[in-house]
This record gives structure tokens, C-alpha cells and sequence, in this order.
């Protein structure tokens, strides 16, 4: 099955100019959304991680399926004002604009090793803004899960050193 065919593109939205990939066929069919459950483990080992985190909003539905997979935890790192409790923030630049995202400061135990999940890696702000939080806390960040990859915009490189894979390019 090719993944990228359950990939919709939609011009011109969050605004104009940008082309936005959607997940949201990929994750109405079953056996795409097993396929990338299962093309993940074959990269995470259970030892690697603790529990998984996933970034609003997208990656929550990655993150979920992943954690039962591995009979994990799943932490939530969400958009400002949306987590009740002590909570750390931090804002970041993105490729149309800049956001603060959240994780509750008891969302993780100290030493626990975290696998971070979105839908997309694009610049990688959001990506490195997610790793700053859970090391705020007290985690480890052991990897990245991306199910698309948008190369162009060289997003790896905000974060470098640590381990990544996404499952679709362009």
C-alpha cells in the first residue's frame, strides 16, 4: 500500500501559499493506519521508550495507537490553555506564524524515556519546542515519529542529535 495516496493535499490552508498534507484519510482507513502502527515497530524497540507523547492535535491519534501497541503510556503536549494543572510552556516559531504549546509538569516521571508523535515534520520548530518541554520535566527524549517528512524544509536539522523516522517524504 502507498501511504501517500491516503495523504490529502489541500492548497492554500492554514493560509494562502501554504499546501497543507492531511492525515485525516489515512487515519479513516484501517489498514493504512495499521500499516503505519506497523512500519513503526519495526523501528521502535520497547526497551527505547516509556511512554509516548503526542503533539496537538494530529499526533494524538499516532501516539494513542502506538502506546496500545507497546501496552505504554500517552502523554498529551498540547496548545496553550488546554491542559488543567501546573503546567510548562514555551512558544515557537513555525513556518507560518509562532505558537506556545503545553505539558502538565507531572506528565512524566524523571528519567522516563519519551517517544515524541506528530503527523508532520516540517520546519521542526514544533518538534523541538515538544523536546525542550518534556526535558523541562525531567524526560528523556528518545525519538521522533513522524508519519510524513516535508524535506524541502530541512526540519531535521532543528533536531539534530536526536532520533527520528517519518514514513513519508516529499
Amino acid at each position: 500500500m502507498n501511504l501517500k495516496s491516503r495523504i490529502d493535499e489541500i492548497p492554500d490552508f492554514p493560509k494562502k501559499g501554504i499546501l497543507f498534507r492531511d492525515i485525516s484519510p489515512l487515519l479513516r482507513d484501517p489498514s493504512a493506519l495499521s500499516l503505519v502502527i506497523d512500519e513503526f515497530t519495526k523501528i521502535i524497540h520497547p526497551n527505547d521508550v516509556d511512554v509516548f507523547a503526542g503533539i496537538e492535535s494530529r499526533g494524538f491519534p499516532l501516539a494513542c495507537a502506538l502506546a496500545l501497541k507497546y501496552n505504554k503510556g500517552m502523554i498529551m503536549i498540547r496548545k496553550q490553555g488546554k491542559l488543567p494543572g501546573v503546567t510548562h510552556k514555551t512558544t515557537y516559531n513555525i513556518e507560518y506564524g509562532s505558537a506556545t504549546m503545553e505539558i502538565q509538569t507531572n506528565a512524566i516521571k524523571k528519567g522516563q524515556k519519551v517517544y515524541i508523535c506528530d503527523d508532520l515534520l516540517a520546519t521542526g520548530g514544533t518538534a523541538k519546542a515538544a523536546a525542550n518541554l518534556v526535558e523541562k520535566i525531567g524526560g528523556n527524549v528518545a525519538g521522533f515519529a513522524f508519519i510524513i517528512e516535508l524535506t524541502d524544509l530541512k526540519g531535521s536539522k532543528s533536531i539534530k542529535g536526536y532520533k527520528y523516522n517519518s514514513l513519508v517524504k516529499y
